[in-house]
């Protein structure tokens, strides 16, 4: 157990200082390579999961249509170039339908297929790549600091807490090992996380941040109990192994798919579009 605790931290202390390395120091195209990086793993193991309950997908196809998608969003934001991203997202729903006329005659679960791949397009990658929009609006490097920080100190928070004092179960038929205490504890942390983290958002006030703090935590575990949800259905524990003591790149950012767009929006809107 210790061990496991040992590797935990060790993987995170890696991965977070290459994110604040990637966030405020090197070029936004090296960002944007990083996030695409993790879109195409993160997709990897999901389609991966998926073909372990006999479900037909195609996962390379699925990843290559899923890298497009933040390419995209960059060369957009970042080179100027017309914005390409509806369209990459319309060719790959065609192609995820002209691939099932390729499959053998009495192919079956074709409706399936098709819902899977497109979810895991707009879920994963589409979700992910609000990083990118974040990281181009003012100040967008202590936005992305921001909530980064304050989304995975909710998910330590809501792990360590739950281990250490949680008793009765969430939503036992989802996650038997999230707790009341720990999703309590996680919420406290992460509003405490954003109230720490003024620097980064000086213009707000402390009481703004403390609510932000708590909207945050709240889809943070939403988006944390929506992967649980999955690996349950696909009896998985992880979605992969990529990062010891972690289990797959999926289970880092699963917290993070809802809060970035829904972050993106509000701050877009606060600043009057």
């Amino acid at each position: 157990m210790a061990g496991d605790t040992l590797k935990r931290f060790a993987t995170s202390a890696v991965v977070l200082f290459l994110v604040g390395i990637t966030t405020f120091i090197l070029p936004n195209w090296v960002f944007c390579l990083v996030v695409t990086l993790f879109i195409a793993v993160s997709l990897y193991e999901f389609f991966s999961t998926v073909e372990k309950k006999g479900i037909i997908v195609y996962k390379y196809f699925g990843v290559i249509a899923g890298i497009l998608i933040p390419i995209s969003i960059y060369f957009h934001l970042g080179e100027g170039y017309a914005n390409l991203e509806p369209f990459f997202i319309v060719i790959a729903c065609l192609f995820t339908f002209v691939l099932q006329f390729t499959r053998r005659e009495k192919a079956k679960d074709h409706l399936v297929s098709i819902a899977i791949t497109l979810f895991a397009l707009f879920y994963i990658s589409w979700f992910f790549s609000f990083f990118i929009k974040i990281k181009y609006l003012p100040e967008g490097a202590h936005l992305v600091g921001f909530l980064i920080i304050v989304t995975k100190m909710g998910d330590i928070g809501a792990y360590f807490i739950g281990k250490r004092f949680g008793k009765s179960p969430l939503i036992p038929r989802i996650s038997p090992r999230k707790t009341k205490i720990g999703a309590m504890g996680g919420l406290l942390l992460s509003v405490i996380s954003a109230v720490l983290c003024k620097g980064l958002l000086v213009n707000f006030s402390y009481v703004y941040l403390a609510l932000l703090g708590l909207l945050l935590g709240v889809i943070g575990q939403v988006g944390d109990l929506a992967e649980s949800l999955f690996k349950r259905d696909f009896d998985v524990k992880d979605s992969g192994g990529n990062l010891p003591g972690l289990g797959g790149v999926l289970d880092v950012i699963d917290s993070l798919l809802f809060t970035a767009p829904l972050f993106y929006f509000y701050m877009l809107i606060l600043s009057g579009g």
